[in-house]
């Protein structure tokens, strides 16, 4: 049996595990907290397995250990941005976000000020965000597909673009958070297991001696460069230090990564699915663990495929921009190309990969959706008087439409960046959602105009200037080829877009005065610092 067939029967089981779980939590949903929250049941352990599985995405999986292969020290930055990022959401967010909110970013945010206009522009930007990370994670599973069947069929990559909306669209409108959940603790459960497997064997090839691993990796990367020495793949530069604006570029994604963390959705709604602010910190240091682990894992996996990995099976590496480092690692370990363990391996990786991504879109799909019926159909056109009933019903049908425009849009987006799409994500959460999410909690004056003008100033800001960057147009390896618009230097806008989000929200707040907002501070902080009334509706 080859590993096209192991892959293919694999991935049906995942999907039938996944499908199980699902049709189980879809029969303990009784109303909109089970449904939003999962009955907010579950221990700080359990939802720091979830937030672990959410937060891990294909990106991580596969993009991490292929940037290192390719680009050494400079590619194990992203896993180091990555990690720092739950401090910034456990020292500002995720408690106090947990006790003064209930379903909802928007929750939290619409508390002491006016419903619709803020209500309305924190469900922009968590679609959009979603939107982004949705595609990225999409396009992903097409490409992963094809490469590990061994097919270049533009018709097979589209179908599985499909059946993993379709996938998603039924996790979220069956199991809601309960199911989605479930599929994310037994994804992280994969992952984990999967990595460590391929880091012990790993290593074994090198008598578990790290400075080896190093070596190798340096040395290979040496003979494959022309007039670089060997230790340049051990040293910063590489990628980022060619020139100022590179390095400007690095500090910006660093600012992206690291903050906008605390912005994502998908993220966010995590903290309202336990039941106390103790559990929220839990949860957080757990999924600290968990991640730090994997990105730890990630540098034995980057460097192993660097120093394992040679001739035409190297050159399958970069011609996937990296993506394959990990997959094509496992099968050498496993035994090589055409033996049993190596073709097991490989197909096992790529079946948790898979699961990566259908754990992550469930994820997405239920923040954005959730957000669309609780914050703009039950609070801005029923002004609060949906019942529990009709508001899951909306987010199912909303759940169905994101699904259809993700899927619509990831169909002719497969030639985009991956890792473009997601760094825009990050990018977008950090500009427009955590400004008005930090000066909430800690400003008394802040009010309905700073939190709109924050939210959309830093939205439209943050992709307008990748619209106008190198990343869209002026370059061979831009979106749009044979054309060119790019003024702005910069491929990732977050050292601008972030601190002029901030600003705006300063200068809305500063240029209006709204009482009431002020009036209400207190009562906030007080829920925000000991979650009395958490429960409660946020809706006056």
């Amino acid at each position: 049996m080859d590993h096209q067939v192991i892959t293919a029967v694999l991935f049906l089981a995942v999907v039938a595990v996944t499908l199980v779980i699902t049709v189980w939590a879809s029969r303990q949903n009784q109303g909109t907290t089970d449904f939003y929250a999962g009955g907010r049941s579950f221990s700080g352990i359990q939802n720091g397995l979830a937030i672990g599985g959410d937060y891990m995405s294909a990106a991580s999986f596969l993009g991490i250990s292929g940037a290192i292969a390719l680009s050494g020290y400079d590619g194990f930055l992203y896993s180091i941005g990555f990690l720092v990022a739950w401090l910034v959401a456990l020292l500002l967010v995720a408690e106090m976000l947990r006790n003064s909110g209930r379903y909802t970013m928007a929750d939290q945010l619409a508390y002491r000020m006016k419903q619709r206009p803020v209500r309305m522009a924190a469900a922009t930007s968590t679609v959009v965000v979603s939107i982004f990370y949705l595609l990225a994670q999409m396009v992903g599973a097409g490409a992963l597909v094809a490469l590990l069947l061994g097919v270049d069929n533009q018709w097979l990559k589209n179908l599985t673009i499909l059946g993993v909306g379709a996938l998603m669209i039924i996790y979220v409108t069956f199991g809601g958070m309960k199911g989605t959940t479930w599929v994310q603790i037994v994804k992280a459960v994969l992952l984990m297991a999967g990595s460590a497997i391929i880091v012990v064997l790993v290593l074994a090839e090198f008598g578990f001696n790290l400075s080896d691993l190093l070596g190798t990796a340096a040395d290979n990367y040496g003979n494959r460069a022309e007039g670089n020495a060997a230790a340049a793949f051990l040293e910063p530069g590489l990628q980022y230090g060619a020139d100022l604006t590179s390095k400007i570029n690095f500090l910006s994604l660093g600012l992206a990564l690291v903050l906008g963390t605390a912005g994502l959705p998908h993220i966010l709604i995590r903290f309202y699915t336990v039941p106390t602010s103790r559990d929220a910190r839990k949860s957080v240091l757990w999924a600290i663990v968990l991640i730090g682990i994997f990105y730890l894992f990630t540098l034995v996996l980057g460097f192993g495929a660097a120093a394992l990995l040679t001739g035409d099976k190297f050159g399958e590496v970069t011609e996937s921009g990296g993506n394959l480092a990990s997959p094509l690692l496992a099968e050498a370990v496993g035994g090589g190309e055409g033996s049993a363990g190596g073709a097991i391996l490989l197909a096992f990786i790529a079946a948790v990969a898979f699961a990566t991504i259908l754990a992550v879109v469930a994820g997405l799909t239920l923040a954005s959706s959730t957000s669309v019926a609780h914050d703009i159909y039950n609070s801005v056109v029923k002004h609060g008087t949906a019942s529990e009933s009709q508001e899951i019903r909306m987010t199912r049908l909303a759940a169905v439409v994101i699904g259809a425009i993700a899927i619509g849009l990831a169909i002719p987006a497969q030639q985009l960046n991956i890792a473009f799409l997601v760094a825009l994500a990050f990018a977008v959460a950090a500009s427009a959602n955590l400004p008005a999410i930090v000066y909430n909690m800690f400003w008394r004056r802040f009010n309905t105009r700073g939190a709109v003008w924050s939210i959309y100033g830093g939205l439209i800001s943050c992709v307008g200037l990748v619209f106008f960057s190198p990343t869209v147009s002026g370059t061979p390896t831009s979106l749009v080829t044979g054309a060119d618009w790019s003024w702005f230097p910069l491929s990732n806008p977050g050292i601008v877009s972030i601190p002029l989000g901030f600003l705006l929200g300063w200068l809305g707040t500063v240029t209006s005065r709204e009482p009431a907002a002020e009036e209400r501070f207190t009562e906030l902080e007080v829920r925000a610092l000991t979650g009395a009334g958490a429960e409660q509706a946020v809706i006056h």
